[in-house]
């Protein structure tokens, strides 16, 4: 079984991004199951208070860091990364999984966007299309995709080409 994470950077107060998370996680734990992918955990990092946006994306990015001790193969949520079809990510996740990876954890940088050690450090990265996307709204967008995720590789007519 498989592990899924993310880490972001920020904290979501109540309200309906949150709900909508909550809802997309809770459904994706529950068809991952089915297809032997488990947590789909959410670790918050605090956002850095440093004035200048290069030392914030520093300071962020020693944080993240320190979370992907463990974290097997790493998804960086990056404006410059590869855009891929839902299809393709299910077909990555699913290769991930029987290739025995134990881990996949995806990263959403701060507003400031991601440290080039965490860039780096990532396995892909991957853009959720052109635009900018509020954070709140970039995590309801990919806990969507996760549980979409499962639902392919499930066979589940949740996806429809």
């Amino acid at each position: 079984m498989m592990r899924i994470d993310i880490v972001a950077v920020g904290r979501m107060k109540a309200g309906a991004e949150r709900s909508l998370v909550d809802t997309y996680l809770e459904r994706a734990v529950a068809m991952g199951r089915r297809v032997s992918l488990s947590g789909f955990g959410l670790r918050e990092i605090m956002e850095a208070r440093n004035p200048r946006a290069a030392d914030r994306q520093r300071a962020e990015g020693h944080k993240i860091l320190e979370h992907l001790a463990d974290a097997g193969f790493v998804i960086a949520l990056d404006e410059r990364g590869a855009h891929a079809t839902s299809r393709q990510i299910a077909t990555r996740i699913g290769g991930l999984r029987d290739d025995g990876r134990l881990a996949t954890t995806f990263i959403i940088g701060g507003p400031d966007g991601l440290d080039e050690n965490v860039r780096s450090r990532a396995d892909w990265t991957l853009a959720l299309g052109r635009m900018s996307w509020p954070h709140q709204l970039l995590r309801v967008m990919l806990a969507e995709q996760l549980y979409r995720t499962t639902t392919i590789l499930a066979g589940h007519p949740y996806h429809r080409d």
